[in-house]
């Protein structure tokens, strides 16, 4: 089938890298300028400039082609969060099948994926990609897992027709909330234990961070009606490990960055990438006390990227709460 992948940022670049070994792709961005450089280039220098582009992946501007040239296969959408919304609302209403990469809570509104689609294209399939996966080792063809998620069971299984192979292997949920908030709130538990790690605490504090922090992904997304397996497989426990400790991860060099004392804003712009969790975890925070969720270390890092907490004050805080049951 045909693949189309919107968004040029690294991940979008290294799935459609991987799709167009089995199946004519099309990679879309906005930039004509940067299309330019990447098809003269045959790489993606901004992003992804370790990975040469393959002679059969297109690269271009002109949305309706890319949505057109997927009509009987997928529509893959690789942008930022903030993103996510305008592209769904460009896409026809008669568009194939729509997943998205896209891994967070829409700032101001505070809705997962699915509420967004549910809202502005109610009309489309719909579903989400997730799991632990640093683009480049995806573009270098490393063996990866992910899960392909969505209430329309034939969406995640042609998904799965259409990037699962030796190197990539998919699952299938039918839980797409559990999915989405697991894929959210990592990002956060990433900037938490990249503080601890910069400040030197020990592998004794990682172990405990990342444990907490899937306690508290697990709460919110029972709250929000997700099933607890869910956060023991590939999009929460998996994609947790692996962003919390890899350091490829861009919200845990954040919170290393935080932990040396360097200013958010000053971080953010070295980064030159979207951090997720810098954006995510305000929003986090505010879905889980609208619930009556407690979330600790989620609000220990909200204190420090809003310069309310230092990072020993913010340890001071989780460590000086009341002994309670695990459980």
């Amino acid at each position: 089938m045909n693949l189309t992948v919107l968004g040029a940022g690294a991940w979008g670049t290294a799935l459609a890298i991987h799709a167009c070994r089995h199946a004519p792709t099309r990679l879309w961005l906005r930039d004509a300028a940067q299309a330019a450089q990447m098809r003269s280039l045959r790489r993606n220098a901004r992003y992804l400039p370790e990975v040469a582009l393959p002679p059969a992946l297109q690269v271009s501007t002109d949305l309706d082609a890319c949505v057109a040239h997927a009509r009987d296969g997928l529509v893959i959408i690789a942008t930022p969060m903030a993103a996510l919304e305008p592209m769904l609302r460009a896409l026809p209403g008669d568009a194939p099948g729509v997943l998205w990469l896209c891994k967070g809570f829409q700032e101001g509104t505070g809705w997962l994926g699915h509420e967004i689609a549910r809202v502005v294209a109610p009309s489309l399939r719909v579903g989400v990609l997730s799991g632990p996966s640093f683009a480049l080792e995806v573009a270098r063809g490393q063996p990866t897992a992910l899960v392909a998620a969505s209430s329309d069971a034939a969406l995640a299984e042609q998904a799965v027709e259409a990037l699962h192979d030796g190197q990539l292997r998919l699952y299938t949920s039918n839980d797409p909330v559990g999915v989405e908030v697991g894929g959210a709130v990592k990002n956060v538990m990433a900037i938490a234990t990249g503080i601890a790690d910069g400040m030197g605490l020990g592998l004794n504090a990682r172990a405990a961070l990342i444990t907490r922090g899937l306690a508290e992904m697990t709460r919110l997304g029972l709250a929000l009606g997700a099933r607890a397996e869910t956060f023991m497989g590939l999009s929460g426990l998996g994609d947790l490990v692996l962003t919390t400790t890899g350091d490829l991860s861009r919200n845990r060099r954040v919170g290393l960055r935080l932990a040396e004392g360097v200013p958010l804003a000053q971080i953010l712009a070295e980064l030159g990438h979207v951090a997720e969790g810098v954006l995510s975890a305000p929003t986090v925070l505010r879905r889980a006390h609208g619930r009556g969720v407690a979330m600790p270390i989620t609000e220990a890092v909200v204190g420090v990227l809003e310069g309310r907490l230092t990072p020993p004050q913010a340890l001071e805080q989780l460590m000086g709460r009341e002994a309670r049951p695990e459980a």
